[in-house]
């Protein structure tokens, strides 16, 4: 009689724990604290966020003030983030792709595409081949792009896989070896002004020989060094006229005094920080989980931290944490973050769905057509 319920247990017990296991556990959730939704909702922006880890752009809203939403679109090893006014550029494993979004629609958006203020459409596909492109940005003379893998700036053209533009002075030729493991670039009016590195050697992964104390801040394009000595400097920015940047290996933001060639620490956080985007006086910074099978990330002092990747918001102008996003799975690396300015709900629409091709778009005006089985069922009714 024992041994039939214990058996009739065991069997409950397996029954119970299979269908636990088999039940799908949600994807991309995430948490978050309502002052970051309600700054979102006032704002009137979104976030781009780019995870090469989950192969995902993700953008981030609020329609209400008080949750978040988000919509997570596949791309291969999605890194660079570029968005100028209308235009969006993504730099993935093997190209670079821009979208436009058109204004002044006619006709009904596909189903599923309604509700987005923003909706960005493909529009050109550089094929590059895998540079390792970090910072994207538009400017003058074209879609500016950090080159790791060669260790220079540059711009693309439909001739070349890129077009060198700039490198630093101690790079003696172009090679596909990152020497210096270029990575972040800020840009003032339409140009380049600085970058960031994690080492300034001339030979293949040198800079792997100091990786989290050996960074260097540049000018461009004179390639004065501005700061060195920095842990893995990532993401400089021009934000309201002075500029920022972020120190991955201690969690720092720091702003730079660059007629003295100092800085000081404006907030420091218990992550891997990447990714820095602003608005007004808040600022957006991306934090990573840094990977403990990575013989770099396990040493860091951030290593066992950070539980949750995710977005920090901080108010620049009340030097005050406002509040955060957080991953409970599936993202665990952040690259970049970008806002989508006067948009509170938007997406890409990447030219794997077909609806792309539902839109056609002109100088002032944009028109969706239907699809063909909607034109065959309406003839045939």
């Amino acid at each position: 009689m024992i041994n039939k319920w214990a058996y009739l247990l065991t069997h409950a017990l397996k029954l119970y724990l299979m269908s636990t296991l088999s039940k799908p556990m949600q994807k991309f959730k995430l948490s978050a604290d309502k002052s970051v939704a309600k700054v979102l909702n006032e704002l009137s922006i979104s976030l781009a966020i780019s995870t090469y880890q989950a192969g995902r752009i993700i953008f981030l809203s609020s329609k209400d003030g008080e949750t978040i939403s988000q919509v997570p679109i596949p791309f291969k090893k999605p890194m660079g983030i570029a968005i100028q006014n209308d235009r969006l550029a993504v730099a993935t494993l093997t190209d670079v792709q821009v979208f436009s979004k058109g204004n002044n629609e006619k006709g009904q958006r596909p189903e599923g595409l309604e509700g987005f203020e923003s909706l960005f459409l493909p529009r050109a596909t550089f094929y590059s081949g895998d540079l390792d492109l970090h910072d994207l940005e538009f400017g003058k003379g074209g879609l500016w792009a950090v080159n790791t893998r060669f260790s220079c700036l540059c711009t693309f053209d439909v001739e070349n896989s890129f077009k060198p533009r700039w490198k630093p002075p101690f790079i003696s030729k172009l090679a596909p070896v990152d020497k210096c493991h270029l990575n972040g670039l800020a840009v003032k009016d339409g140009m380049p002004v600085f970058v960031t590195a994690l080492g300034k050697g001339d030979k293949g992964n040198s800079w792997r020989e100091n990786i989290t104390s050996g960074g260097i801040l540049m000018s461009v394009p004179s390639g004065e060094i501005i700061l060195e000595g920095l842990a893995m400097p990532h993401s400089p920015r021009i934000i309201n006229g002075e500029l920022y940047l972020l120190l991955s290996a201690t969690g720092e933001l720091i702003k730079v005094n660059i007629e003295e060639q100092t800085h000081e620490v404006i907030y420091k956080t218990n992550g891997f920080t990447r990714g820095l985007a602003h608005h007004g006086d808040y600022v957006f910074m991306g934090v990573s989980q840094a990977r403990k099978s990575s013989k770099t990330f396990n040493k860091l002092p951030v290593t066992e931290m950070r539980k949750h990747a995710g977005i920090i918001v901080y108010n620049l102008k009340r030097n005050e944490l406002v509040g955060e996003i957080k991953y409970e799975n599936t993202v665990e690396e952040l690259f970049e973050v970008k806002v989508v300015k006067d948009s509170i709900h938007s997406a890409v629409l990447p030219s794997s769905d077909h609806r792309h091709l539902q839109s056609l778009v002109i100088e002032k005006s944009a028109f969706w057509s239907k699809n063909k089985n909607e034109n065959k069922n309406e003839n045939e009714n």
